[in-house]
C-alpha cells in the first residue's frame, strides 16, 4: 500500500471512529436532522455550544455529567443532542462549521460552554452558560425546570 493510500485509510477509520462515538452517545452534529427527529419523537433540542479540544470547563462539564449514565438514560427518552462545537484542532466540514457559526449567531452564544434547549420549531425554552455544579442531577434538574417553564432559570 502506499503511503498515501495508507494515510487516506488512517484518516478514514479515525473519522469514523469518532462520528460513531458521537452516534453512540446520542449526541449529532446536524441541527436540521435533529429537528426533524424530535419532531418525529416530540422531544426537545439540547445545544451544547463547546470547544470541546481546548475550553476547560466545556470538557469538565462533558466528564462531569453529559458523559455520565443518569444524564444518558435522561438524555435518551426527553431530548434530542446537538453538540455545537468550535474546536481549534479538530476537523469539521465547511457546512458543519457554517451551521455551526450561524446557530452561534442566531441564539446569541459568546461564552463556552453554553447549553441552549429549544423546542422542535428551534424556540428556546432556556439556557445556561458555564460549568454547572451538581453533576447530571442537577443538570436533568435544569433541564426539567426548562421544559415545564419554557424559560431560562
Amino acid at each position: 500500500m502506499t503511503p498515501m493510500k495508507t494515510v487516506s485509510s488512517l484518516v478514514l477509520v479515525l473519522l469514523t471512529g469518532t462520528l460513531s462515538a458521537l452516534a453512540a452517545s446520542g449526541w449529532q452534529t446536524d441541527f436540521t436532522a435533529a429537528q426533524t427527529a424530535a419532531k418525529k419523537d416530540g422531544r426537545a433540542i439540547l445545544l451544547d455550544f463547546t470547544g470541546s479540544d481546548w475550553c476547560g470547563w466545556c470538557i469538565k462539564m462533558k466528564k462531569d455529567s453529559l458523559d455520565q449514565k443518569a444524564f444518558q438514560e435522561f438524555a435518551d427518552k426527553k431530548l434530542m443532542l446537538v453538540e455545537v462545537d468550535f474546536p481549534n484542532n479538530k476537523k469539521q466540514t465547511d457546512e458543519v462549521k457554517k451551521q455551526n457559526e450561524g446557530l452561534q449567531k442566531k441564539y446569541g452564544v459568546d461564552g463556552y460552554p453554553t447549553f441552549v434547549l429549544v423546542d422542535q420549531s428551534g424556540k428556546e425554552l432556556g439556557r445556561h452558560v458555564g460549568y454547572l455544579k451538581g453533576g447530571p442531577s442537577a443538570f436533568v434538574q435544569k433541564i426539567e425546570e426548562w421544559t415545564k417553564t419554557g424559560a431560562s432559570k
